[in-house]
Parts: C-alpha cells; sequence; structure tokens
C-alpha cells in the first residue's frame, strides 16, 4: 500500500508503495483511510519542533472506515465509520475516569507501538495514527465511531484542529454565554476557537492575526472585530473592546513567544488565558511579571480538554446540523502523492487545511 514516510528531519516525506502493517492486536482495528488533515504539528515533527523517533509514517488527524477488528474488541465492526483520536480513550485509566481522557494513560503505549512495514524494518506512527496512509492499525480506544452517514473526507479534521479549537472554548474553559474573548493566531485551531466561542454564546469575540485573508475568514468564524495588522496596539484595541479590562478568555492559537505573551497582556485580571499553539519543546518563554498579576488563570493544552467518546460524534452532528463549518476550512484536497506540496503550503502560512485523500 501507499505511506508517506518521514525518514529524515528537515526532508520531503517519501511516499512508497510497498508499505505493509503489522499483526493485529487482540484490541486493535485495521482501518482503511478516507481522508488526513495536513496538521502544523505534522510540519512540526518534519522540522524537529515535536520530537520523533525517525523513520515514521505521519499524520494523526484522520478518518476511515473499519475492516478488520482484533479478538478482543467489543466497540467496533467492519464497516463502522471511524474519527481517528491521537490520544486514545480507555475509559480505565485513571485520568479517564477523572474525566481527563485528553491525559490517557495507555498514550504512551499507543505512541511506541510500531505498526508499519518496509521490508523487513518495523516503523512507527505518528502519535501511534500514521494517518498519511491508505491503511493503518490502531487501538479501538484511539477509532471513535460517529454515524455512517457523516462524510469522512471532510470530517477527518474534527481529530485535532478541530476538537483542539471548539473543545478549548466549549469544553476546557468553558466560556460562559456573554463573555468576552480574544483569540491569537486564525489558522486552523484560531477559527475552531472562534467557532467555539460562538456555539457557548460568547459576547464580544475579537480576532487577532497579521494575515488580511485570515482576518476576513475569522469573521466568517464568528469574529465580532478584528485587528493584528502590522503597527495596530493590539492591546489598546482589546482593552477599548472590553471596556477597559481585557477579554475574560484569550486563546493563544499562534504558536509564538510573541503570541504567549500578548495573551497575558490582553487577558483580563481574574480571566483565563489558555494556550494552544507551541515552540519548540527546549525554548524558554518570558514574560512581564506585570502582566501575570491579578489572579489570572493560564491553562496549556494540546486537545481542547478532549473525551473523544462524547465530543467526535456531538461535532459531527453540530456539523450535519449546519452549526459547524468545516468545509470552509479545507483549502485543497490532494492525493497522497502529492502530500509535500501540503506540507510545503503549510510552511509558507497559505491556506488553513489541506485534506489529503489517501486513495486518489
Amino acid at each position: 500500500m501507499k505511506a508517506a514516510v518521514l525518514w529524515e528531519l528537515g526532508k520531503d516525506l517519501e511516499v512508497r508503495n510497498d508499505v505493509g502493517v503489522t499483526g493485529l492486536g487482540a484490541t486493535d482495528v485495521h482501518v482503511k483511510m478516507v481522508s488526513s488533515g495536513v496538521c502544523h504539528s505534522d510540519v512540526s515533527v518534519q522540522n524537529g519542533t515535536i520530537p520523533l523517533g525517525l523513520p515514521a509514517v505521519l499524520g494523526h488527524e484522520g478518518a476511515g472506515i473499519v475492516q478488520e477488528v482484533g479478538k478482543g474488541v467489543t466497540t467496533l465492526v467492519p464497516g463502522d465509520h471511524v474519527i481517528l483520536s491521537f490520544t486514545p480513550a480507555c475509559r480505565v485509566c485513571r485520568s479517564c475516569m477523572r474525566g481527563q481522557s485528553y491525559l490517557c494513560e495507555t498514550t504512551f503505549a499507543m505512541m511506541m507501538t510500531p505498526h508499519f512495514k518496509v521490508g523487513d524494518k518495523t516503523i512507527g506512527g505518528m502519535t501511534g495514527c500514521g494517518t498519511f496512509a491508505q491503511e493503518m492499525i490502531i487501538p479501538e480506544a484511539a477509532a471513535i465511531k460517529v454515524d455512517n452517514d457523516i462524510p469522512l473526507n471532510v470530517v477527518s479534521l474534527i481529530g485535532c484542529g478541530v476538537m483542539t479549537g471548539v473543545g478549548a472554548a466549549v469544553r476546557l474553559a468553558p466560556v460562559e454565554a456573554g463573555a468576552s474573548v480574544a483569540v491569537i493566531g486564525c489558522g486552523a485551531v484560531g477559527l475552531n476557537a472562534l467557532q467555539g466561542a460562538r456555539l457557548a454564546n460568547a459576547g464580544t469575540v475579537i480576532a487577532i492575526d497579521r494575515a488580511p485573508g485570515r482576518q476576513n475568514l475569522s469573521r466568517l468564524f464568528g469574529a465580532d472585530l478584528v485587528t493584528g495588522e502590522p503597527g495596530s496596539d493590539v492591546v489598546a484595541f482589546v482593552k477599548q473592546a472590553t471596556q477597559g479590562r481585557g477579554a475574560d478568555y484569550v486563546f493563544e492559537a499562534a504558536g509564538s513567544a510573541d503570541g504567549f505573551r500578548l495573551g497575558a497582556e490582553i487577558v483580563r485580571p481574574g480571566g483565563q488565558l489558555v494556550f494552544l499553539g507551541k515552540v519548540n519543546v527546549n525554548q524558554d518563554v518570558a514574560f512581564r511579571w506585570g502582566a501575570l498579576m491579578g489572579e489570572k488563570k493560564i491553562t496549556r493544552s494540546s486537545y481542547g480538554g478532549a473525551r473523544p467518546k462524547r465530543d467526535f460524534p456531538w461535532l459531527a452532528r453540530c456539523y450535519l446540523e449546519g452549526k459547524l463549518k468545516l468545509d470552509e476550512l479545507i483549502t485543497a484536497r490532494l492525493p497522497l502523492q502529492r502530500i509535500n506540496d501540503g506540507f510545503d503550503a503549510m510552511r509558507r502560512g497559505e491556506g488553513i487545511r489541506t485534506v489529503v485523500l489517501p486513495w486518489d
């Protein structure tokens, strides 16, 4: 089968025709992929910002159809439609029992278990997934069933960018009706934080981004006010829009030290700042101490407080009911053979999401 393999940091992915999958474990499922989104985290693995053992099949945001299941699988059968979660939800570990599925204690085992083969070499998949492949093996707990009327060529985006952004506003914070919200960085995660704020019936919603195209998109996804163009005084803008207080909730989705610092400056005393973006895991980020005063609550989240078995089906139904925009996030659809074009576009800051169709 075809799969896109990263062999070296900083190099293009190699699309090969000779990649296989390992045998099916008792609690594993074999999934035929229908679509996969190119996420900024994939580029971060490619450039070394996120460490990952190589070689590996990249991709962690996908959807597909179950082909076969292990003998111990009880919740899925062949033919089921699934969205893949890069964090499993075993529902029995301490974290899952506390409602923190995004910290599931089986995550490490999933990440470290290789399920692909190239010749006689066994290789892993990103976060234990590897969605840039035509087929894959994944634990039952990471394959989330959705209704079969859900269009799998679209809802793969729920598995990362949508869940992270919408979840941060609706599940993690959660934003109260009427609260003021500011979102820094209006890429896929930021746009979803905007529409999450709207789902939560937020009051004034402010989008902050330098790019005019993303500023325009932010209005489509729920922003009332937009700022961030070069030379603008964002702090003053947000303070003026919030009666001098600062925003009740700030979601940083730009993934930069400047964005983190800006978030601390524009959240009100007693408000909540959520870091959704990321920089290199070894990078130090400095703050003006006064910006942290005033009982501000700071949270770092990689998955928007996700409980995948609860949230993925809910998000999929929101899409079908017209409450959630997904098609508007997709700026290109590419066959697997052209996946490096999607990575190049992501690095250039072009578009929002490229969806890879592995069988085209």
